[in-house]
């Protein structure tokens, strides 16, 4: 499929979509693509039908000029990277709308302010279905600035430059294809990548119960650490000049990434994205990743093809 060199970015007016949108142009200024901003609107369901059962007339106009609004200052808060950007009000669930433009770019950004809990785990949220349902890697930049969710009206943090990137690897296609598109990432900022294997220790120890007595924990973290060198180099063949390292350590993958997101840039992860429910949810790393990381996270499914080469 042919794609657009464009980021597509969804816009609310809220600090959360506009800290992701300069994180999107430093992105798309980096890679030398456009931007594509996106404010979707849905009518609420109660105002489709009058309670006598006829059609209520409901004008939109208000909301149509918030949206133009929120898309002219989007607009102007990134003029200045000199890069294309288009702007465009469409009807309809917003993670629909870019589920559906999501077949045409290289890559969709969306904000959260990463608070955890129940709110952010509504199946019906943006960060969490567009992620699931993408046919492009998705980036969720979280509002967060020093382990804490910041407020509507904080002063915005800036955008780190990516230096740093951490990618899961589990052996998964799916993890090879997130590592790619880690190594793709780090070819256009200039920046190393630390992929990380975890071996979660309460699992080993279930196996071990019935495992031969000669294979115990050590041993088994090296045969991880060895077979994550064959899926690294496997995919250095087309990444040359990539400085990767490598870690297989004791912990799950959720908690291993959540705790680098300190002190990283930016984590990529792969997810299965079955679709339907299970899609829905992405997997649990993904999931429990994307709601604690201190740093934006690329979720990379099975719908995003091949990673397009430099």
């Amino acid at each position: 499929m042919e794609r657009d060199d464009v980021v597509l970015v969804g816009l609310d007016g809220s600090a959360a979509s506009l800290h992701a949108l300069d994180w999107a142009a430093e992105e798309a200024a980096t890679h030398g693509w456009g931007l594509q901003l996106v404010c979707a609107y849905s009518l609420p369901s109660f105002t489709a039908a009058s309670l006598d059962g006829g059609y209520a007339a409901l004008d939109d106009t208000a909301i149509q000029q918030g949206a133009r609004a929120v898309l002219a200052e989007a607009s102007a808060r990134v003029h200045g990277f000199g890069i294309p950007v288009t702007a465009t009000v469409q009807t309809g669930d917003a993670a629909g709308v870019l589920v559906d433009l999501s077949h045409h770019v290289r890559m969709a950004v969306v904000g959260t302010r990463g608070r955890g809990g129940f709110a952010d785990r509504l199946l019906g949220t943006v960060s969490s279905a567009l992620p699931a349902h993408a046919h492009c890697p998705t980036v969720v930049v979280p509002l967060r600035e020093g382990g804490r969710a910041l407020a509507d009206d904080a002063v915005l943090p800036a955008v780190k430059p990516v230096r740093r990137i951490v990618v899961g690897v589990d052996g998964s296609p799916q993890a090879e294809r997130a590592l790619r598109f880690a190594l793709a990432e780090a070819q256009a900022w200039g920046a190393e990548v630390h992929a990380v294997a975890g071996v979660p220790a309460s699992s080993l120890s279930g196996m071990l119960a019935w495992l031969p007595d000669t294979v115990d924990h050590d041993q088994v973290l090296k045969d991880v650490g060895e077979g994550l060198d064959v899926v690294v180099d496997r995919a250095l063949a087309d990444y040359r000049g990539v400085e990767v390292r490598r870690y297989a350590l004791d912990g799950g993958g959720a908690e291993l990434l959540t705790e680098f997101s300190v002190a990283t840039d930016l984590i990529v992860v792969g997810s299965r994205g079955r679709g339907g429910f299970a899609g829905l949810l992405l997997g649990s790393t993904s999931q429990a990743v994307l709601h604690h990381s201190e740093c934006p996270v690329m979720v990379v499914t099975n719908r995003c093809g091949p990673q397009k080469q430099a």
